[in-house]
């Protein structure tokens, strides 16, 4: 099945990845780091900042491609350190208070930066 790739600001598009591939009606968006789209980090030392910008830069992916928060079927969280799971969690159940997306979240020892708490990756449906 062919895939198109796409990417919220293709004036910084980044290389070796797309932010968001599409195949068939599937969506995959990369993780998604806690910085904006300046490349500023967002929330420096706090998960729950970090998940938030996390999941904006998820829903700007969406957008992109003409899809939203709704269309999404599952989440990925990477989280450096266990303590922080309640504050992401917290921010999960903000963004999904009812029947929200399949989820997993896995412990890691690091991330691309030290400055990074967590990375969220997720898979939609169009239509």
């Amino acid at each position: 099945m062919p895939r198109e790739t796409f990417s919220p600001n293709p004036a910084n598009k980044p290389s070796g990845f797309s932010p968001i591939t599409k195949s068939g009606n599937l969506l995959f968006v990369s993780g998604q780091v806690p910085v904006n789209s300046k490349g500023d980090l967002i929330g420096e030392d706090d998960c729950y900042l970090q998940a938030k910008q996390c999941f904006l830069n998820i829903e700007s992916a969406l957008d992109s491609v003409g899809a939203t928060n709704d269309d999404i079927v599952k989440i990925t969280a990477f989280i450096v350190r266990p303590e922080d799971y309640s504050k992401y969690a917290t921010q999960r159940l903000e963004l999904f208070p009812e029947d929200g997306p399949a989820s997993s979240t896995v412990f890691i020892s690091g991330l691309v930066s030290p400055k990074f708490l967590i990375e969220i990756e997720a898979i939609a449906v169009l239509g």
